[in-house]
């Protein structure tokens, strides 16, 4: 009944405007223009005639000045060029032409009419380009014109590779520190997210772009818009629109290649050189008119595959010096694993190092533009992907250990890979129309679904962790997340605008709604997982097996085993619906104060309401769990979300400061409100204790290795309660998230060149930022002494014992994030462009959610209470960006065009938090515990251990491991800086890596028929500067991010660990030079024939 007042609320609201509604509201697809006619003494000229014709196309825009002579023309394609003129009985016409229209840009323009008398005839003004300098920007926004989506250098041609061009831009996509999940992608005014969450971008999951660039328009990039129909973000709304047809007949066939000759092989002292490169694309794009004036078509469609190696890690063949892209693994012993394996199970491994992974992929896109009338235009537009690719298996510890690869620790067999889908069908349409001179209306309807299925390369197989010193060694199986993955969803879209003019105020109402529904089939751990400390403890067991399938207790003790199962009769697989109504209310006031100075003020009411998809569990409504103040708490696996409003106020104004656009001051505040990655929800539907039951045991003799994966799940289930399960569950009054930012930046048109200098900061406050506690942990029941004096579990850390855990998503406020930028630019003319910027920001939080409940409360680092684990760094904080991008073109003799652009970049890394190697606290994580930093040797606590390398024995003493552990601080900077003290979460930063790309177009061209033909031939090489020397352009990577092996605590109840070792010696160095495709340099080839 309350959620039934809610929508009737919103429902009236928007009904006593009287306004009509619709969808994802937050979009804007084209330009705008407005102004004012008024003649030589300044007085108003109303119901002037105002005509905007773009002259590509033929499509005619009309209106009139209102009463005060203003006039307002939006729904305008962007691009152009536009000719607008202005005619008024007994004036003389006058028009201004070579007008063109950036993304969401207001083009404003002024009149001063003569009266005919005066003979001066009609007059022509050429329109001076820019958008930067504008009084529709008031927030941090990025433009990135067809120009540049042309000419930056790629290889992937993905849209991470143009909108680079944006300084808060950082690591996989994520904007000024913030989760790349929570940001919002827009095409042509259609959602078009991976909304599920398990990748940031559409084509995340098989890295592949879904849109072709070159069916690409514009790209624009908001961080901080105050305009209120932009919004479901908390991170950036990255907003495109895609080409549409002309008057003329216009099109592009093209082919891309590389192949193993045009990637690099050295990274500085690392040989890369296993496996096959090789990529071909071939693409074609059309466009033109079905009826000149009024209806056109464009199209695009393009087919590739990419070859590539699937690791370019490698077994060490013993005595090899481990560093670069030698791991520690041992290829004898993988070699007579997989041997073993074969011969007394049948089962394949397939091989450790030298195969290759293919992505291959298709995309095709097909629009209509129609012209009803001179104040109707109507757009439908259809994408469709097919992808997949090949993946290595997880490293997330959600089963097994974790951390099982891709880096010197650890090598897997390519049977415990998999395959992944991402089909993506979306078709959306759109509706400007100018109702009168003074309202308009912009109408949007769209539909997307998705498919991101996966598969395993190999056969069923238990899954099986194998350790050496506390970390993965190597892994075999059946990947762990694998079993039965499915997952397909779907959003059904609508929006409506409608902005009322009035004097100086530009009043827009409007309504969003999506129905978001996705099938999610997840049943990791059904084919058992096993974890041993040793290759020996699993030979051990294994030939246990062998002499006794039968018996019930192992020779040795398992580090851990898990196993889930279906806990329903019938059941073929757990399915996980989730259904969403998610609509938004929202009105604002765009006001003219003075010539010089605007102001937009808005508010956008959004109201999320979940459908009652969850599974009942009666026997959990009863259990008594424990929140993060020690306070007793009951949860329902039935109960989703509450409706509850979301209330997002916004502030923005720009100034130009003399009144001449040379100097703009900009700036405002509120609240930006965006969807939840829905996978944190789903997680409840799954994981309820009736559809699946599932086990954890940890140290324990009483699962010994069975192939079979059945071996210990019940054999009869009823329905009811799973005898062992885990719960997720979701606070009633959890809340989307939500942050406050605020903005102020300076943009200065500086006296040579065209250059615009501009400086901005950004400071964001978390509303509603995401927080996880497990409600079934146990107060801890002891400490350490000595220095490490953190809490610890000892015996049983479970509330209710048949609950493995009981993860519970929740809302915080305390996160925060800032930046600071400065940057120069030049916008494209005269057959060159720049821009140069730098940025510095940190980004602060509670926790860096993944996919699985579990695994985002298991895996977040703290030192202290695992349920109140404080704020410190997002896994996505900057740091320092640099970057540099300089195009220029050379027209000669009229046949030939050379163009060559450079983009160049610095950047920090990444960062990353210092850790334990297994469970020192009891906590039940195995990579959560930060290390206590010790002031000297004195306050140190090792324990002395042999290992074998090479058939050698070799051990470590106190003593040697405290001077090592020592020195190694002190080469650390972060280590070095804060003994004495805790290591914090994610605060260990990288240093920064310094790389170029390049990219050479020459163009011949020639008319034939009439039209102009061109042949082009294109160069992209991406790390350049590691062409030049292959010492440069080269990252760094992280040698042990846990420097310690947890070994519990000693008789005085001390902390008790060894220090980590890398072959015959002790680790010594923070970082050394990586060793993977992105450190050496990519070259790729293509050829264009274009006819217009």
């Amino acid at each position: 009944m309350n959620k039934t007042r809610l929508i009737l609320t919103m429902i009236a609201i928007v009904v006593s405007f009287g306004f009509l509604s619709s969808l994802d509201a937050q979009v804007i697809t084209t330009g705008s223009m407005s102004g004012v006619v008024k003649d030589r003494n300044g007085e108003p000229l109303p119901a002037a005639n105002i005509v905007v014709l773009h002259e590509p196309s033929g499509t005619v825009y009309g209106s009139a000045a209102r009463m005060d002579g203003k006039f307002n023309v939006p729904g305008l394609r962007v691009g152009g060029p536009y000719k607008v003129t202005a005619s008024y009985v007994g004036y003389s016409k006058q028009t201004i032409e070579n007008v063109y229209l950036e993304l969401g840009q207001n083009f404003t323009v002024e009149f001063v009419l003569s009266e005919d008398a005066l003979q001066v005839g009609e007059i022509t003004i050429t329109a001076e380009r820019g958008e930067i300098i504008s009084a529709d920007r008031t927030g941090t926004s990025t433009n990135i014109k067809r120009e540049s989506i042309e000419r930056l250098p790629t290889i992937s041609r993905r849209m991470e590779d143009v909108t680079r061009l944006t300084p808060q831009f950082g690591r996989n996509s994520s904007f000024g520190g913030i989760d790349n999940r929570l940001n919002n992608i827009t095409i042509d005014g259609s959602y078009f997210n991976n909304s599920f969450g398990l990748a940031g971008l559409p084509g995340d999951r098989t890295g592949v772009s879904p849109i072709s660039l070159d069916a690409v328009e514009q790209i624009q990039v908001n961080i901080s818009p105050f305009d209120v129909r932009q919004g479901n973000f908390v991170g950036a709304g990255v907003n495109s629109v895609t080409k549409s047809g002309t008057n003329e007949y216009s099109g592009s066939v093209y082919y891309n290649y590389r192949n193993n000759d045009m990637v690099g092989e050295k990274a500085k002292d690392a040989v890369i050189n296993v496996g096959t490169f090789k990529f071909n694309q071939f693409g074609l794009r059309v466009g033109g008119p079905v009826i000149e004036n009024k209806l056109f078509f464009f199209a695009n469609f393009e087919t590739d595959n990419l070859t590539q190696p699937g690791t370019t890690f490698l077994a060490n063949n013993g005595g090899q010096p481990i560093g670069g892209n030698i791991t520690r693994v041992l290829a004898r012993q993988l070699d007579s694993l997989s041997t073993f394996l074969g011969s007394n199970f049948n089962y394949e491994t397939g091989p450790y190092q030298g195969y290759d992974f293919e992505t291959p992929s298709t995309r095709f896109l097909f629009k209509l533009d129609y012209n009803l009338d001179n104040s109707n235009k109507i757009s439908l537009r259809y994408t469709h992907l097919d992808s997949y690719t090949d993946v290595l298996l997880s490293n997330s510890s959600s089963l097994g250990f974790g951390t099982r690869r891709s880096n010197l620790n650890g090598l897997n067999y390519q049977n415990s890979n998999y395959k992944i889908l991402e089909d993506i069908r979306s078709i959306v349409g759109e509706w400007n129309s100018i109702i009168s001179s003074n309202l308009t209306n912009n109408l949007i309807v769209g539909y997307t679904y998705n498919d991101e299925s996966r598969e395993s390369m190999g056969t069923m197989f238990p899954f099986v962790d194998i350790l050496e010193t506390g970390s993965v060694y190597t892994s075999f199986g059946f990947e762990p997340f694998t079993p039965n993955n499915e997952l397909r969803y779907k959003s059904y879209q609508l929006q409506n605008n409608t902005t009322w003019y009035l004097g100086n105020h530009a009043l827009t109402f409007g309504l969003s709604v999506e129905r978001y529904e996705s099938e999610n089939v997840f049943f990791p751990g059904s084919q058992s997982a096993y974890v041993y400390n040793s290759l020996a403890d699993f030979y051990k067991d294994a030939q246990g097996y062998l002499a006794n399938p039968n018996r019930d207790t192992s020779d040795v003790q398992l580090r851990r085993f898990q196993v889930r199962w279906s806990n329903i009769p019938g059941q073929e697989k757990p399915i996980q619906p989730l259904k969403v109504l998610y609509t938004g209310l929202y009105a604002q006031d765009n006001f003219q104060v003075m010539d010089n100075l605007s102001v937009i003020a808005g508010i956008r009411l959004d109201l999320p309401i979940f459908d009652e998809t969850g599974f009942k569990n009666a026997e959990v409504d009863t259990m008594n769990f424990m929140d993060e103040n020690g306070k007793t708490v009951r949860y329902s696996t039935s109960k989703l979300p509450d409706a509850n409003i979301l209330i997002s106020p916004r502030i923005g104004f720009n100034w130009d400061v003399f009144g001449d656009k040379q100097t703009q001051v900009r700036g405002g505040t509120g609240i930006f409100t965006g969807r939840p990655a829905y996978v944190w929800i789903s997680n409840q539907i799954g994981n309820n204790g009736v559809m699946t039951g599932f086990e954890r045991l940890d140290n324990t003799r009483k699962r010994p290795f069975n192939p079979n994966i059945d071996r210990y799940k019940p054999t009869n289930v009823s329905g009811k309660p799973a005898s062992a399960y885990e719960l997720a569950l979701t606070d009633p009054d959890f809340r989307f998230p939500q942050i406050w930012r605020t903005n102020i930046g300076v943009d200065q048109r500086l006296p040579f060149l065209g250059l615009i200098a501009s400086a901005e900061f950004i400071y964001g406050k978390d509303v509603n930022g995401i927080y996880y506690i497990n409600a079934n942990l146990k107060s801890a029941n002891g400490a350490f002494t000595g220095p490490d004096t953190r809490p610890r579990w000892t015996g049983s850390n479970k509330i209710v014992s048949k609950i493995d855990n009981a993860v519970v998503l929740k809302n915080q406020s305390e996160g925060y994030n800032w930046s600071v930028t400065a940057a120069i630019e030049k916008p494209f003319a005269d057959n060159w462009y720049f821009k140069a910027a730098y940025n510095y920001g940190e980004a602060k939080n509670t926790v860096d959610p993944g996919s699985i409940a579990f695994g985002s409360w298991n895996n977040n680092q703290h030192s202290g209470n695992p349920n109140n684990p404080g704020v410190s760094f997002s896994a996505y904080s900057p740091g320092h960006r640099i970057f540099a991008a300089l195009s220029y073109s050379l027209d000669y003799f009229k046949f030939g065009t050379s163009t060559v652009t450079v983009f160049v970049e610095g950047y920090t890394q990444g960062n990353f938090s210092y850790t334990f190697s297994g469970d020192l606290n009891g906590d039940g994580g195995t990579s959560n515990d930060l290390i206590y930093i010790p002031k000297d040797q004195s306050e140190m606590n090792f324990e002395e251990y042999t290992v074998t390398v090479s058939g050698k024995s070799v051990k470590f003493t106190v003593d040697q491991q405290k001077a090592a552990w020592d020195a190694y601080i002190g080469q650390d900077d972060y280590l070095s800086k804060n003994r004495g003290k805790y290591a914090e979460r994610n605060a260990a930063f990288m240093p920064m890596v310094w790389r170029a790309d390049l990219s050479f177009i020459q163009e011949f061209y020639a008319d034939f028929l009439g039209k102009k033909n061109s042949l082009q031939f294109r160069v992209d090489i991406l790390n350049f500067t590691n062409l030049l020397s292959s010492s440069w352009g080269v990252g760094d990577a992280i040698v042990a991010a846990q420097p310690l092996t947890s070994r519990g605590a000693d008789a005085q109840g001390k902390a008790l660990y060894r220090l980590r070792n890398m072959g015959e010696n002790l680790i010594s160095e923070t970082f050394q030079p990586s060793a993977n495709i992105n450190d050496v340099y990519r070259i790729q080839l293509g050829v264009r024939y274009t006819f217009n």
